[in-house]
């Protein structure tokens, strides 16, 4: 079976190999990470072969989320290094940016048994800490062969990949055996797990650390703050925020700010497009709509930008830019792309809006919308409603902002939780963590 997924993956990525070629040429994207996605880290890396802990984060979502933990990793784990890897470009771009409690960063290997030898040579890690859905069924048999502890943290098997993954539960089981801990977001994600195989003993549930990856707001004009300072809004000005959006959303969004702009009030729209590639085609579809636009990387320092329309054309600045929201809309979700994280603005109290598909945070989602601490509409056509009706509600505003912070904080703890399992796994050898946490149980 292993065989047969290397050779399936090999096929796959030659039959795709055509669009990585246009993307490098056309958009510099995966130059100069080829050696390392085959295994060739610089010898300098690891210059003394050190033993480590590999986290591993896909893109700038999981980066944000891994954070807390990595900075515990680094307290718990004085004498291992700690080493952090992607997938993305701009999850590449902000590890290297803003995650400071890591000795290297460095591009996720192809699942092929030689590029797992390879890497692992180098990084010699004793624990391996997959974000999420990262289950790479070679590395984890590479890294069980070796005697590395393994463990999933803020783990969610979605609504959409659940039949997928059931198509080849068999091999998907013997996967799953290959990981010594899972640590949940959720219960739901515990009994798709355990209904595809894996040992309920090892499962627990913890709940989501974005709960806990998301920062107090920071001293004002230090750190991420600084994008602050080009949006010196007038406290009258209503501000729309689209974060995340993907190709078939904008034109929704901005057909309901221009419903707002009708009502006689002189709004800014921010739209944060979810691919770097797009921002021109999502720039010229705003000025297409009659918007004055601009992008972000042209505007002036502490000023108000003149424009109906701003292009975030940066990375890593949305979730602190979400302070300056009148509403917000979470974007991958009026289309069927699984939706995107809404717990960014509700940590500023912002009311957030999405639409029908957020089956990668459903568990998130549906609790912030039994609290009334979100609105979903389900047609794209009711985004004009909702966005209008909130624009000129502060009433409502002020309790779906409230209803969201206020969430956000009862829902921290899992990054407590997730430790106590990584130590148990991984005991340090300066001390012990005294937490307890209950695994899983299946109820029949």
């Amino acid at each position: 079976m292993y065989l047969l997924y290397s050779l399936v993956s090999l096929f796959v990525l030659v039959v795709v190999s055509p669009y990585f070629v246009y993307q490098a040429l056309r958009h510099n994207k995966y130059v100069g990470s080829l050696g390392q996605r085959l295994g060739y880290l610089p010898v300098s890396f690891n210059l003394d072969g050190d033993e480590s802990i590999w986290v591993h984060a896909v893109s700038v979502g999981e980066v944000l989320a891994a954070r807390p933990l990595i900075s515990e990793l680094g307290r718990q784990y004085p004498k291992l290094r700690i080493f952090l890897s992607t997938t993305t470009r701009t999850g590449q771009q902000l590890a290297r940016r803003n995650v400071a409690d890591v000795d290297a960063v460095f591009y996720f290997p192809f699942d092929w048994t030689f590029t797992a030898r390879r890497t692992l040579n180098v990084v010699k890690p004793r624990l391996f800490v997959m974000m999420e859905t990262e289950l790479w069924p070679n590395l984890l048999r590479e890294c069980r062969e070796r005697g590395v502890k393994t463990v999933l943290v803020n783990g969610r098997i979605s609504y959409r990949s659940f039949p997928r993954y059931r198509l080849i539960k068999p091999f998907f089981r013997r996967v799953l055996s290959d990981v010594d801990s899972f640590c949940v977001q959720g219960e739901e994600t515990a009994r798709r797990l355990t209904q595809l195989g894996a040992d309920p003993a090892r499962i627990t549930v913890t709940g989501s650390l974005k709960f806990d990856s998301l920062d107090v707001i920071p001293t004002p004009g230090r750190g991420p703050e600084r994008v602050l300072r080009f949006f010196r809004m007038s406290p009258n000005r209503p501000v729309l925020i689209a974060g995340s959006t993907l190709r078939g959303e904008e034109e929704s969004v901005i057909r309901a700010f221009n419903r707002v702009r009708s009502s006689g009030l002189a709004p800014l729209l921010i739209i944060a497009a979810r691919q770097p590639e797009r921002f021109g085609e999502v720039e010229r579809l705003c000025r297409h709509e009659g918007l004055t636009t601009i992008r972000r990387s042209e505007l002036p320092i502490d000023a108000e930008p003149r424009a109906d329309a701003v292009i975030l054309d940066t990375i890593g600045e949305l979730a602190q830019l979400y302070q300056v929201a009148t509403v917000v809309f979470v974007g991958g979700s009026l289309v069927a792309a699984g939706g995107h994280n809404i717990l960014e603005p509700a940590i500023f109290g912002k009311p957030i809006v999405f639409g029908p598909h957020m089956e990668n945070f459903a568990e998130i989602a549906e609790e912030f919308l039994a609290n009334g601490a979100a609105v979903q509409v389900r047609l794209d056509r009711e985004l004009d409603e909702t966005i209008v009706s909130l624009m000129s509600d502060p009433v409502r505003r002020a309790r779906l902002g409230a209803a969201a912070r206020a969430l956000v904080e009862a829902n921290r703890g899992a990054k407590e939780k997730t430790l106590a399992v990584i130590t148990a796994l991984l005991p340090p050898q300066e001390r012990q963590l005294a937490a307890v946490v209950r695994p899983f149980r299946v109820i029949h």
